[in-house]
């Protein structure tokens, strides 16, 4: 897949891939993959996880990034049309539920992972089906580098967004969620170039790394809305 730069500053997008970037920082240095990785190795797994979502660390432009699919709207189910880490739900035949997250991710983007490249778990969520999913955060090195080749049954474009422009108020928004007309609970958006957001689950595990990856930096949404709810 070929990368293009196109407007100033905040976007570029060429058939399948569309980003945001901004100035690059030293975020992925090996002290601050040591640290996540020790954290991360005392996540403790739920004997029976439905899914597995690969939250994707890259570099685009030498800018530390996320990297999201944007689901085909030709699949089934509620979630189609949105903007999603790589991932999926759990085959028998998965060693365990990082693999699934792994193994999905390969299908999905058209790349084989490095051996190296998965950090951890991150804490697993429950949906509000029962489901429970099991973010799993790994670098997979500069896009620029890699022959991505996404799935197109299951993906119409990848995104990225900077992890700099993630951390910006003026990236971050909420919504409220509401059951049985009563306020239920509130979750975070991070509002992507070509109108595009993250939201949902997808946001929760966004908010999550950058909460590791940024401790005494980033003001988690997450923890701001349990307290005041």
């Amino acid at each position: 897949m070929r990368l293009r730069d196109s407007m100033l500053l905040c976007t570029s997008f060429s058939r399948g891939f569309c980003g945001v970037y901004n100035f690059p920082c030293k975020i992925f240095s090996p002290e601050t993959e040591r640290r996540c990785r020790e954290i991360l190795s005392h996540t403790v797994l739920p004997p029976v996880a439905s899914a597995g979502v690969l939250v994707t660390l890259c570099t685009f432009k030498g800018a530390p990034s996320f990297l999201y699919t944007l689901r085909s709207p030709q699949l089934r189910g509620r979630h189609k049309g949105d903007v999603s880490f790589p991932g999926g739900k759990r085959d028998s035949s998965d060693r365990d539920i990082i693999h699934t997250a792994t193994r999905e991710a390969e299908e999905e983007l058209g790349i084989s992972l490095k051996d190296n490249a998965v950090w951890g778990a991150l804490k697993p969520i429950t949906d509000w089906t029962g489901m429970v999913i099991v973010p799993v955060m790994a670098n997979i090195g500069a896009l620029e580098d890699l022959a991505l080749n996404p799935n197109r049954d299951e993906v119409e474009s990848l995104l990225t967004l900077s992890l700099s422009v993630a951390c910006l108020d003026a990236s971050r928004g909420y919504t409220y969620f509401r059951q049985q007309g009563h306020y239920s609970y509130t979750l975070p958006v991070f509002r992507l170039t070509k109108g595009y957001k993250v939201w949902g689950l997808t946001a929760m595990m966004t908010d999550s790394a950058l909460s590791l990856l940024f401790p005494h930096l980033y003001r988690s949404f997450l923890c701001v809305s349990h307290k005041n709810s």
